[in-house]
């Protein structure tokens, strides 16, 4: 959603100037919501850009959430990602020895190391962490199928969640949208948004494990 938020303003700061009302006047029939958004400005985005920018290796801890641990990495940075309002460091981990998608503000410190940084093709970049669905991806090895209902077929025919992806109309309405991805908690969370409007037919794996998140929400009511 998000990405093409730039393009737009763009256009509306155009209509904006070609307006004989005043910018501001016409700027309070705009609202623009950023949810679930983050620390607007990471503490140490500004050593992480200038990081990248230089081409120059950095030092930070980092606080994995889904762990709850902090690590201390050496990183090449190889660019910044802005999605869904919040920003991501696309790097090599030099204590992993791969490449990995930081959450900036999940950075709790930062050092500039004099060191130039590991540099990394931007076609394997893109093969490794923006093949598949979801910002911490890494490379597709399976498909999702998700069948939407006729009513919310409507919305999702013009939805891109994915450059790979694969839709068509069913004969009742409904909408199937095939979706490549690695890691599936990214899309369990956007599949369980549409509640029983949508359906996972395959892969197995990934269905049940909707299904599952589907009877604990249920519980939780119980």
């Amino acid at each position: 959603m998000y990405r093409h938020l730039k393009p737009l303003l763009a256009r509306l700061n155009a209509l904006l100037d070609s307006q004989e009302e005043s910018a501001d006047e016409i700027r309070k029939r705009i609202r623009i919501l950023h949810m679930a958004a983050r620390t607007e400005r990471p503490e140490h985005f500004e050593s992480v850009a200038s990081a990248t920018i230089r081409r120059k290796r950095i030092r930070v801890s980092y606080h994995a959430r889904s762990s709850n641990e902090i690590t201390h990495r050496e990183i090449s940075p190889q660019r910044l990602v802005h999605y869904r309002d919040n920003w991501y460091l696309d790097g090599w981990c030099h204590l992993r020895e791969g490449l990995r998608s930081f959450s900036v503000d999940a950075i709790r410190s930062a050092e500039i190391l004099e060191q130039k940084a590991k540099r990394v093709a931007e076609k394997t970049l893109n093969e490794v962490l923006a093949s598949a669905y979801g910002i911490f991806s890494g490379k597709a090895d399976k498909r999702a199928v998700l069948r939407f209902t006729s009513k919310q077929s409507r919305w999702v025919a013009f939805e891109q969640w994915h450059p790979e992806q694969v839709g068509q109309f069913e004969e009742d309405g409904s909408y199937c949208l095939e979706i490549p991805y690695r890691h599936d908690n990214e899309l369990v969370m956007d599949i369980l948004r549409y509640g029983p409007e949508v359906e996972v037919v395959s892969p197995a794996g990934l269905r049940n494990k909707v299904k599952k998140r589907l009877a604990e929400a249920i519980a939780r009511y119980s």
